[in-house]
Formats: structure tokens, C-alpha cells, sequence
């Protein structure tokens, strides 16, 4: 049994047309821009397919014109889902770029044959093809392993869509009997094949978004936006892992605010929460872009740095002055706005462990000597065990106790 080209062409556009409604329904439901992006783009390419395949001749010649046009504009669309879905903003005069070149060439050079016509539509198709593979290569937060089927498919498309039509000038004459040949099928053929492996990997990108969203979720503190303590002790063993490769020192610091407890007894949680809010800005405002930091307790913070000790106790300076400087006033009068840091250093590949443990007590020391200071541990061994029991015997109920103040 063998279909002509018309049917094959219906076939292709009812495919298309159940995907991009599927497209913009799930674009609604799960608030996705992008997928109504996509969606609207499939139903325009498939309503401009079908009615130039049902009306054939008889739309005449600036209808036809103006359906090969919306199918172009469809082509932009497909890219600039892929823009949008990237977090860039919509390249309107890509766009219509193609749409208003196809016409230029139908107005300027009227004399084309058929063929001709057919090999620059291909032509802008596949440039626009072209662009959404690049869109997809620019995005730099997937690996090559799961970031390959998001280029291969418009650049396979690009290729099958070109290459026929190249050939079938450089084989054939240009005559009518071009749009019947083996080629035009194999193209309607494939246009199925592109629409279903478009939407596979548009789903495909969106459940990695949506993981990728889940596990960052899990890892950020919702008021600070800094790591909460589980994604501040993932990312410290990579840093420290990188650092003990290179051979490198790393330093951690504890930071505790001063009578937090009584910051919001006495101006009320809503005022504790802008404290903590506002020593997080100041903490991440005074540290590197390779630096870490986390709340990892109620007023307790904590960061990374992949530096010696002196260099480190610098930087705690630095963000207990900054902190200090930083006071607010509220109806009920100023709020004291002071740190207490614990800096803690170790040579390479010392275990986060060892870090965190040595820095909460330099903090012990701080808070015992007065508040508001920087207070930095001794040089560390690399041996958890060792430094387990070098501080056996510290007092740690009136550590808990001093902390909790």
C-alpha cells in the first residue's frame, strides 16, 4: 500500500497539530513558558501545511505566499522556545527574519522555478534549525553525555532537510515533477519523525529543569538563600577534594550572632529574620565568587575558603566589621548588629569534619571572650581522630550553653 505525498503530508501536520496542543496545555499546567512557546509554533507550522496541502492551486499565489510565511515564523518560534526555556529573552526580529526574506525573494526574483523556490525555503528552515542547535550547545549546566540529543535532532533535521533537496537539484531538472519525487516524500516522512523527536526532547529538558530545581531546593535555606547545611557539606567536599589535589590549604569560619535570642524577644521573629537576612548579604558581599557559605544552624553560619588561615582570618575581620557597620534601627529602638567567628585552617585534604570542629571551638572561645571578635583555631592535623582527642576534654555543655546566647 503507498500513500502520495498530499496524504503523507496530512499525516505530518495531524502529528504535529496533537503535539503542539499537548505542548500548551502541559506549557499551562505547569506554568512553562517555553512549552507554549513551542506548542503555538507546532499548530502555526501545521495549520500553514495543511491548508497549503488541501488548497494546492487554487489559494493562489499571495495566499500561498502568506502561508509559507507563517510556517517560516513557526521556525523562529521553535527557536525562540529554546531562547526562552534558556532563561533569554525573545529574538524578535529573528523571528520574522525568515518569514520576510522568503518573501523578498518570492517578490524580487519571480522568475524561479519551483525548485528553486523549494531549495530556499529549505535554506531558511535549516538555518533557523541551525540556531536552535546553537541555543541548546550554549547551555553550559548539562553535561556533553545528556546534552547531545538536544543538538543532534534540529541539527539532523537541518541535514536531512537540506540534503535531499541539494541533491534532487543537482540530479533532476527543475520541473514539476520535482514535488513528487522520492525526495519530497522522504522529507513529509521525516517531518513526523522531527516533530515526535522534537517533543521527546523538549520533555526531556524540562524533567531535567525540574530535578535539577528539586535537588537545588534541597540544598538552599529559603530565608538566607545561602546552603542549608546538608548543600554546604556536598559542596565543601568537593572544594576541599579539588583544593587536596592541587595540593592547596582551605579555612572554614563559624559565624554566630551576638544575642540573637534576645534580638528576637525583643523586637519579635519578623525583625530576627531581617538580621539573619541581612548578615547573609553581608557575608556573601565580603567573600570571593569561589568561596563558600551556608546557615547551617538557627543563627549559625558557616563558610569555606580555599585559602591559608591568616589569609582567612582577613575575611572574618572583614565580614565582622562590615556586619557591625551595618546596625537597624527599629520602632523599638537600634538593633545590635555584632558577630562572634571561630577560624579554623588545615593543610590539604583536611576533612571538613576536623574543620568544623576546630572552628566551633576558636567560636567557644570568641563568644567566652567577650562577643563581637574573631577568635582562629591552631593548624590542624590532617587525622579527625587526632583532633577528637586533642579536644576531649574541652567544657562542651558550657560551649552549648555560650553558643545558644
Amino acid at each position: 500500500m503507498s500513500f502520495d505525498t498530499s496524504t503523507l503530508y496530512l499525516f505530518a501536520t495531524m502529528v504535529a497539530g496533537m503535539l503542539g496542543a499537548m505542548l500548551i496545555f502541559f506549557g499551562k499546567q505547569e506554568n512553562v513558558p517555553a512549552l507554549k512557546w513551542w506548542g503555538t509554533a507546532y499548530l502555526l507550522g501545521a495549520a500553514s501545511v495543511a491548508i497549503w496541502t488541501v488548497g494546492g492551486a487554487a489559494l493562489g499565489g499571495p495566499l500561498t505566499l502568506a502561508l509559507n510565511a507563517v510556517g517560516f515564523i513557526a521556525c523562529g518560534m521553535v527557536w525562540n522556545a529554546a531562547r526562552v526555556f534558556l532563561g533569554r529573552k525573545p529574538n524578535l526580529p529573528g523571528l520574522v527574519f525568515g518569514a520576510i526574506a522568503w518573501i523578498g525573494v518570492s517578490v524580487a526574483l519571480p522568475w524561479l522555478d519551483p525548485a528553486m523556490r523549494l531549495t530556499v525555503g529549505a535554506l531558511i528552515v535549516a538555518i533557523y534549525a541551525a540556531l536552535t542547535a546553537s541555543e541548546l550547545w550554549s547551555e553550559r549546566r548539562r553535561s556533553m553525555q545528556k546534552r547531545w540529543p538536544t543538538v543532534a535532532v534540529p541539527v539532523m533535521h537541518g541535514c536531512v532537510l537540506m540534503l535531499p533537496i541539494l541533491l534532487g537539484d543537482l540530479l533532476r531538472p527543475h520541473d514539476e515533477t520535482f514535488y513528487s519525487s522520492v525526495w519530497v516524500t522522504a522529507f513529509s516522512i521525516e517531518l513526523v519523525l522531527y516533530a515526535i523527536g522534537t517533543v521527546f526532547v523538549i520533555f526531556m529538558l524540562v524533567s531535567d529543569r525540574a530535578v535539577t530545581v528539586h535537588k537545588t531546593a534541597a540544598s538552599i535555606d529559603p530565608l538566607s538563600g545561602m546552603f542549608n547545611r546538608r548543600g554546604f557539606a556536598e559542596a565543601c567536599a568537593r572544594v576541599i577534594e579539588r583544593e587536596a589535589t592541587a595540593g592547596r590549604p582551605v579555612t572554614v569560619m563559624i559565624f554566630d550572632i551576638d544575642h540573637f535570642k534576645g534580638i528576637n524577644d525583643r523586637f519579635g521573629h519578623p525583625a530576627g529574620d531581617e538580621i539573619l537576612k541581612l548578615f547573609a548579604t553581608v557575608v556573601v558581599n565580603n567573600l570571593r565568587i569561589s568561596d563558600l557559605s551556608g546557615r547551617i544552624g538557627g543563627e549559625e553560619f558557616a563558610a569555606l575558603l580555599p585559602c591559608a588561615l591568616d589569609e582567612g582570618v582577613l575575611v572574618a575581620e572583614r565580614v565582622r566589621e562590615a556586619f557591625e557597620a551595618s546596625g537597624i534601627v527599629c520602632e523599638e529602638g537600634p538593633v545590635d548588629t555584632t558577630v562572634s567567628i571561630g577560624v579554623a585552617g588545615g593543610p590539604a585534604g583536611t576533612e571538613l569534619e576536623v574543620l568544623l570542629a576546630a572552628a566551633d571551638t576558636a567560636l567557644y572561645q570568641a563568644k567566652r571572650s567577650g562577643r563581637n571578635r574573631v577568635e582562629a583555631a591552631e593548624e590542624l592535623p590532617l587525622s579527625l581522630e587526632h583532633w577528637r582527642r586533642k579536644t576531649a576534654g574541652l567544657p562542651a555543655p558550657v560551649r552549648a550553653q555560650a553558643a545558644a546566647t
